[in-house]
């Protein structure tokens, strides 16, 4: 009874039946400080309050894009976007829209450990310092007395006033993002021609699988895929133009691609036919007669005419005037 027991704790705390007790083990790796004006803010929501903790312990250039979180999370895209507006709302959170030289707009987020409104109030004042006291018992001593006004000195020349430069000219506006071409549409309805666009684009993951299209995307596309059927072109050539020359990297947004092709390579309409007023006639050939020399049949327009061999030859009453 009198061996110590080195592993049984010095002392036990007793149990608080009424509340939590907390049992706290120093971190000394791989630990976020997170202040308690986060943990216990009264209007975040427990959603809202457990991102900004996981933003805050992630490194820099990390991505905290809706998408890249809930992959991360179970809790889902729409979620996940309203907790990132409550962290914005109360000063957690700032996301900055940028547009870069090649005219792509990307998003910077920026944490803040304290919200931006506390930093705002909490930041120190300057103050004036107050004049020394005296000392009590002290009679402070009288103020100077004023000295004798100098004479005032002759008023100086005004000087011309410089010229005010022109005002600058404010910079051209930077152009926005081109808007994109709508889809072709066909000029026509023809329901044998949408079935035949809808069966066409449903079926293009058959010759490459990261073409496989939503039936939402098919009926977006169906009227372009019919316009291009319009113009008389066989499907087979429409699925090897949507299908050829893929590129390698992954096709995340197969229906924007396939509307980016069926709108840049449209082709152009066939040539209108011309009215049947406007059609020259076919020229027909004289009828056929038989030589009178020789009876070879020849083309012309009245029997009992030469051909030319018997015209050479002699025969012929209007030898001279058929030469």
């Amino acid at each position: 009874m009198d061996t110590q027991n080195l592993s049984a704790p010095s002392c036990a705390r007793p149990l608080n039946p009424r509340g939590i007790t907390h049992i706290n083990v120093p971190h000394t790796t791989r630990y976020t400080v997170v202040g308690n004006h986060l943990a216990q803010h009264r209007q975040l929501s427990l959603t809202a309050m457990g991102l900004a903790l996981h933003i805050q312990s992630l490194p820099e250039q990390a991505r905290v894009d809706i998408k890249t979180l809930a992959d991360r999370f179970p809790e889902g895209e729409t979620r996940i976007a309203a907790a990132l507006r409550e962290l914005e709302t109360h000063g957690y959170l700032a996301r900055i829209r940028e547009r870069l030289p090649n005219g792509r707009i990307v998003t910077h987020t920026v944490s803040y450990n304290q919200p931006v409104a506390q930093r705002a109030e909490t930041r120190p004042v300057p103050t004036r310092k107050a004049p020394p006291r005296p000392p009590s018992g002290d009679v402070p001593p009288p103020p100077p007395a004023d000295p004798e006004p100098e004479p005032e000195p002759e008023p100086e020349p005004e000087p011309e006033p410089a010229p005010q430069p022109a005002p600058a000219t404010p910079p051209p506006p930077s152009p926005g993002p081109t808007p994109k071409p709508p889809l072709p549409e066909p000029q026509t309805p023809d329901l044998d021609r949408h079935r035949t666009a809808t069966a066409l684009l449903a079926t293009l993951h058959h010759n490459d699988p990261r073409l496989l299209l939503s039936e939402r995307a098919v009926r977006h596309l169906a009227p372009a895929v019919a316009a291009w059927l319009e113009r008389g072109v066989h499907p087979d050539a429409v699925r090897h133009t949507l299908t050829a020359n893929l590129p390698s990297e992954p096709i995340r947004n197969p229906a924007a691609f396939l509307a980016h092709r069926l709108t840049e390579l449209l082709p152009p309409p066939p040539p209108a036919a011309p009215p049947p007023g406007d059609r020259q006639p076919a020229a027909v050939p004289p009828p056929f007669h038989n030589c009178e020399g020789c009876e070879r049949a020849i083309r012309t327009p009245r029997p009992g005419t030469y051909c030319r061999d018997c015209r050479d030859a002699g025969l012929g009453p209007d030898t001279a005037a058929a030469a």
